[in-house]
């Protein structure tokens, strides 16, 4: 891994991120992070262990790798203001939802290196998905050492950057999907009368264990669902109904709903 890392941003995923390195055995002393007042980079320097600062370029000149982890309309002032420091040494790697790399590479003046990210909330808890995409100026070892990083906070998938608004649709966006799914399984479990604690754990354990039935075994999850499936059982009438809600369409709707915004985003 890198000498130094850097969390230009340290916000959630950011505060994910570091947590993640240092569980994995990088040293405090080589992360350090930015946020945008002294008072809350002192707590986050308190809360973490590592030294946090205000100013971005000071961050930009002591790190190898910078993880640039702002608001996506934030992004063009803050590289125009830190071009300079960006040089060929560096590694930049957005985890900036639709930003592309043309445009990282554009704003950074051309100089380092940049790779794009999209990784999803579940980070925060070490058991999020990342995809990656490289570009013009990175080369292979630059992927295989931010794959390494986000390795440290769930699964990464690389992909080429043409998908990478497919992926921010998909699992970027998703968990707020299976959030809704959740809730309402939640409130179906509340109507046939479990108790409300009760039917969440219910329903947030199934949809735990069913995608790791689909992770561990490799298989179809519709060779999944047949085994759930028995010939005049209940969960046949389960799904007819929710057939008929439309919920399979409704799903790929919502994912294609979520790339096409990512996409006008980045325009």
């Amino acid at each position: 891994m890198a000498n130094t890392i850097g969390i230009l941003g340290l916000g959630k995923m950011g505060e994910a991120l570091v947590r993640g390195m240092l569980d994995a055995g990088v040293a405090k002393n080589r992360i350090l992070g930015t946020t945008g007042r002294a008072k809350s980079a002192a707590e986050a320097s308190k809360r973490l262990g590592i030294k946090v600062f205000t100013d971005n370029q000071k961050l930009i000149e002591k790190c190898d790798v910078i993880f640039l982890s702002v608001k996506p309309q934030h992004v063009e002032a803050v590289l125009n203001e830190n071009s300079k420091s960006l040089t060929k040494k560096k590694l930049l790697v957005s985890v900036c939802a639709s930003i592309t790399t043309s445009q990282l590479e554009s704003w950074s003046g051309g100089r380092c290196a940049v790779v794009r990210s999209m990784p999803n909330t579940p980070c925060l808890i070490g058991e999020g998905v990342t995809a990656i995409a490289s570009s013009a100026t990175s080369k292979p070892s630059d992927l295989k050492l931010v794959s390494e990083l986000f390795e440290t906070v769930g699964k990464v998938v690389v992909l080429d950057e043409s998908l990478m608004d497919g992926a921010t649709g998909l699992s970027g966006c998703g968990p707020a999907y299976v959030y809704l799914v959740i809730e309402a399984l939640s409130e179906a479990g509340v109507k046939v009368g479990l108790p409300r604690k009760t039917a969440t754990l219910l329903a947030a354990q199934t949809l735990v264990g069913a995608a790791k039935m689909v992770l561990e075994r490799g298989e179809h999850p519709a060779a999944l669902k047949d085994e759930v499936t028995t010939p005049a059982g209940c969960t046949i009438d389960g799904l007819m109904a929710l057939e008929a809600g439309g919920l399979r369409v409704t799903l790929i709707n919502a994912v294609m709903a979520a790339a096409e915004r990512s996409t006008k985003l980045s325009r």
